[in-house]
């Protein structure tokens, strides 16, 4: 249950991550995930760049942070990112041929079934399908 806070509603609008390599990184949400991508950009306060992704039908972004010079410590600041597929066995076999297998065992409930894959940075992604 939730209660009202206050006047400032709070939406959840994107994601952000840090990564070793953009282009591996990007690679792997584009042609792995099938994201799209929004727009790339070099930061010179970061002497890196960043890219911005998104899924089909989706209004939730990441936004992929590459840093030079900086070490990124293998996904420990990140707990996952999810993704909502129509059905997870389907996703999982797709995502078998592209050379990911799932990190952990499925978990099913009564409303929905999912399990892990991890990016080339050790970030975890949660695969779900929702029960109808």
């Amino acid at each position: 249950m939730t209660e009202d806070l206050g006047l400032v509603k709070f939406y959840l609008r994107y994601t952000a991550i840090q990564v070793t390599a953009l282009d591996r990184a990007l690679d792997f949400y584009l042609n792995v995930l099938g994201m799209r991508l929004a727009t790339r950009i070099k930061v010179p306060e970061t002497n890196g760049e960043l890219a911005i992704v998104k899924s089909e039908g989706s209004d939730h972004w990441l936004e992929i942070n590459w840093y030079a010079g900086k070490e990124v410590r293998s996904g420990d600041e990140l707990d996952h990112i999810a993704f909502e597929v129509p059905n997870l066995d389907e996703a999982l076999s797709e995502l078998k041929l592209k050379g990911i297998e799932p990190i952990s065992y499925t978990r099913d409930t009564k409303s929905s079934r999912w399990t892990y894959v991890a990016d080339p940075d050790g970030n975890w992604i949660e695969i779900f399908e929702k029960k109808q």
